[in-house]
């Protein structure tokens, strides 16, 4: 019999500005043929938010400080191995860039490294995370426009 189980994730879009130019970060697996953000399942102790700040900096090397929530994404997959499909979902939260050094993320990743996020959106490997960046990149810009108004 194939058992179905639930998980719960969180990640973030962590965004840096340079030189008039906004970067994500994203994160690589198996040996560079997945480009995607950083997420990981929430633990029983902590918030949704708090393990979105987590997960990003265990898999990226890097700081970050959410601003908001962009939305959720919820997918199924199958574990062959175990026997078990997986309904998973994950929170995704708008970060800005604190610090640190991509060469830090842990041995989860292959690879962690900013991109312009145009580039960003052509290497992703996940339509719905594609999606997550663009509405966060939209939210960024109405952020900058409250900014101007203020």
């Amino acid at each position: 019999m194939v058992e179905t189980e639930y998980q719960t994730s969180s990640g973030g879009v962590l965004l840096r500005k340079e030189n008039g130019q906004t970067s994500v970060v994203l994160i690589a697996r198996n040996n560079r043929g997945i480009w995607c953000l950083p997420k990981g399942l929430i633990e029983a102790d902590e918030s949704a938010e708090e393990a979105a700040e987590r997960e990003v900096a265990e898999e990226t090397g890097l700081k970050g400080k959410i601003i908001d929530k962009i939305g959720e994404v919820s997918y199924w997959y199958w574990s062959k191995g175990e026997r078990t499909r997986y309904f998973k979902t994950v929170h995704f939260y708008l970060m800005e860039y604190l610090g640190g050094d991509t060469a830090n993320h842990d041995s989860e990743v292959d690879e962690a490294k900013w991109f312009p996020v145009n580039e960003a959106l052509q290497i992703m490997t996940f339509k719905s995370e594609r999606g997550i960046v663009s509405k966060a990149i939209e939210m960024l810009k109405e952020i900058g426009k409250k900014g101007e108004e203020s």
